[in-house]
């Protein structure tokens, strides 16, 4: 168990936590959820002792091991893989390495004996002897090949680190595991094994992500930072953003009930007050009334932008026509004699195992690669509308917020622009911010902002949920269902997929692509399927 008792957290004047006292207990697996800014991963910071609390404590029962996700992928670098894993059980890993020095010695006195025996105990208590076999089917189900375990980290890819740091974080059988954004980067495969590997934990699980079906999928509490305070609820992200919506709705018809009395007896009081025959009534009438008191009614600190895709006109019958395009990056062939048609009404997801090969088709497909070979066909009636997933060199100009935007934006007037940038949660002097200094989530805004106001018939969005908070996602989502022309995008979030595409196209390694015209859930259960992915393999 691990619980704080009045812990308050300040950065200068600001204070981001005040007097929480929250308990968190085993078997039981926390999101943890906020609008950005909220102090999520400080949060998790305080509970890993990483920084202090300004006053308060955290409490952890006696003998039991924290476990974090570590996010530095260069700090183990000098270390294999199978080392690296090891070393989530700090304890484990140093009597390991106490007792490979002390065997190397050349010289040994009975004191090393002594130690070594010591050592030995502790080793067998800690399952010492299995944790080679636990790291090396930890990282297998993660999907790292056996032939990788004993490389050094420095010599694999940060798409294979960040699997790694995760399976760290889980050796061990850790009794509190601390997870921050854990989705992030894993394949789909990695994903769904990680959530079922949580489903069945025994222990105790604090989660911050931003993938909602990961959250409604592993989490048996929601732990919901608002203006300092931390809320628990029972039940998964859609039954707390459900039973929340159902709180404040229910409060506000029971305010205008209140309201409704309230001027009932004022009415009463104001033509009775002075009729003798009716005094007392309207005394009586003063004391009901003082005793009404309305519900406060906080506003939330999450802000939802509006996310609205209107196309200017609509596409024609020829929509895109890709025709056997072939294309090696690096000397790896990603895409290999990939084929399909774009029709009308289509909303596309692109998934696969291989991220580069669905960046490197979305490139072809605006103009910015060019195939090794094959074709590209778009019909004429079609305008484009990019967000690509390194959207870098969209902002090296030293330019406000303000005057990146009023490039896309085709009214000259300063208010009506003011008021877009509003909707979009850029408000106040935040319009005159540099562009080059905006965070991840406020480079995404200012891209979702440029596809709006260019009013395209086809959007082709290349991970457009990295970096936002799950407000904006929500709104991302709803802006897209709800949008009236084509989509080709590539995503890792589970429900994004799932509520959006009416045709999933996986790119295969070798020889061309997947393509279903089903939902994205019975995609991924569908035997045929797999059987086309493993001869692909």
């Amino acid at each position: 168990m691990i619980q704080t008792k009045n812990v308050t957290l300040r950065f200068g004047k600001r204070t981001l936590f005040e007097d929480v006292n929250i308990q968190f207990t085993a078997g039981n697996c926390y999101g943890l959820i906020g609008a950005n800014g909220a102090g999520k991963s400080t949060f998790l910071k305080l509970l890993s002792g990483e920084i202090e609390t300004s006053s308060g404590e955290v409490i952890i029962s006696k003998g039991e091991r924290l476990s974090v996700l570590k996010q530095d992928h260069y700090a183990y670098d000098e270390n294999t893989i199978m080392e690296t894993v090891i070393m989530g059980n700090e304890k484990l890993y140093q009597i390991s390495k106490e007792k490979e020095e002390l065997y190397s010695h050349t010289e040994f006195t009975e004191e090393d004996g002594m130690r070594l025996a010591e050592l030995e105990a502790d080793f067998m208590e800690l399952n010492g002897w299995e944790a080679e076999s636990e790291a090396g089917e930890l990282l297998s189900n993660l999907g790292i090949p056996v032939d990788l375990h004993y490389s050094l980290m420095k010599e694999v890819p940060a798409k294979i680190k960040v699997k790694v740091l995760l399976a760290q974080a889980l050796f061990g059988n850790p009794d509190i595991l601390l997870l921050d954004e854990p989705t992030n980067n894993l394949d789909i495969d990695a994903i769904r094994w990680l959530e079922e590997f949580l489903i069945n934990y025994q222990n105790t699980v604090i989660v911050v992500s931003h993938d909602r079906h990961f959250l409604n999928k592993v989490c048996t509490h929601i732990a919901d930072i608002d203006y300092s305070k931390i809320k628990l609820y029972v039940g998964n992200y859609d039954f707390w953003y459900e039973s929340s919506q159902l709180a404040l709705k229910q409060m506000k018809e029971s305010n205008k009930k209140k309201e409704e009395k309230i001027k009932e007896l004022q009415d009463f009081i104001a033509r009775f007050s002075a009729n003798a025959s009716k005094s007392k009534q309207a005394t009586s009438r003063k004391k009901m009334l003082e005793k009404i008191e309305l519900d406060e009614i906080v506003p939330s600190s999450r802000k939802y932008p509006y996310i609205d895709f209107t196309p200017e006109k609509i596409s024609g019958k020829e929509i895109l026509t890709v025709s056997n395009v072939t294309k090696t990056v690096e000397g790896r062939k990603v895409l290999d004699n990939v084929s399909f048609s774009i029709l009308k009404g289509d909303k596309v997801a692109f998934v696969g195992s291989d991220d580069i090969a669905k960046t490197t088709l979305f490139k072809i497909l605006m103009g910015e690669l060019e195939a090794d070979s094959g074709e590209v066909v778009w019909g004429k009636t079609i305008t484009k509308s990019y967000f690509p997933q390194d959207n870098s060199e969209y902002f090296k100009k030293d330019q406000t917020i303000m005057e990146w935007i009023g490039q896309y934006y085709k009214i000259d007037d300063e208010t009506v622009l003011r008021g877009f940038l509003g909707r979009m949660l850029f408000s106040g002097e935040d319009v005159f911010k540099k562009v080059p200094v905006l965070s991840g989530g406020e480079k995404a805004r200012c891209m979702l902002s440029k596809c709006m106001l260019e009013a395209s018939n086809m959007l082709i969005l290349d991970e457009p949920t990295n970096h936002l908070d799950l407000e904006t996602i929500t709104s991302l989502n709803n802006g897209l269902i709800k949008y009236n022309s084509e989509v080709l995008f590539a995503s890792h979030d589970h429900q994004f997929i799932e509520t959006i595409a009416n045709r999933i196209i996986e790119i295969l390694p070798k020889n061309g692509v997947i393509d279903r015209r089903i939902p994205y859930d019975e995609y991924l259960e569908s035997e045929e399927v797999e059987k086309i992915r493993k001869q692909n393999s």
